[in-house]
């Protein structure tokens, strides 16, 4: 299903999409933004699987048999996908939105944080550790008292000739224990969490309602 409603092309697969298919669509929808095509977004899920990012350690596979494993091309280390998380793959054309790398992961992240304020989660950017973080005071404490933090949303994207592909993914309800055949995005002293992990029930159609809401404000 289309939805040509605003400048940019919104596309969304009801069944889980196999990651091969994926990376083809991508490939192809990158080629036509490149010959002034629409830009486009596109909300799908995906069977459970590990990807591979440009900066990943095979170390940090900890259940190399336990999914498929794929090398994504993207940036970022090793992460999960499945059932219950949202991925979402953005095409836009930074030729004409600014040939910014890092304004545009900026952008990114306002967007995820901005998106999940709205199921009143609050997210955090830490230095050194990619993606969206909330944090969990009812856990115990840390090394040196710190809180613990769970990530809820990853972030990890390519660029072609300027036209941005792969994207970001926020955690609705997959199935958590998933995540633990990998340190996700290599990073050990923390976990994974979602949506209804934190106690907010929601649908696919809600927030992908709300991200393209707060798309508008934070890209249109």
């Amino acid at each position: 299903m289309d939805n040509f409603g605003s400048k940019v092309k919104w596309r969304f697969s009801n069944e889980c999409v196999p990651y091969e298919d994926a990376l083809a669509q991508m490939d192809a929808d990158v080629k036509a933004i490149q010959a002034d095509g629409d830009e486009v977004i596109w909300c799908l899920e995906h069977p459970p699987i590990y990807t591979a990012g440009t900066s990943s350690d095979a170390k940090d596979l900890v259940e190399p048999d336990r999914f498929p494993v794929y090398k994504a091309g993207r940036g970022g280390q090793y992460t999960y996908h499945g059932p219950g998380q949202r991925v979402i793959y953005v095409m836009l054309d930074l030729n004409k939105r600014g040939r910014d790398i890092r304004k545009f992961v900026t952008k990114l992240e306002s967007w995820v944080i901005n998106t999940l304020a709205q199921f009143n989660v609050t997210g955090h950017i830490r230095e050194g550790r990619v993606g969206v973080w909330v944090e969990r005071p009812e856990k115990p404490m840390g090394l040196n008292g710190q809180i613990k933090e769970d990530k809820i949303a990853a972030i990890g994207i390519r660029l072609s000739k300027w036209i941005s592909f792969h994207g970001i993914s926020i955690n609705v309800d997959p199935d958590l224990d998933h995540f633990s055949g990998i340190v996700p995005c290599g990073i050990s002293d923390h976990g994974v969490t979602s949506l209804v992990d934190l106690g907010h029930l929601t649908t696919m159609e809600e927030l992908d309602s709300i991200l393209q809401e707060e798309f508008e404000r934070e890209f249109g």
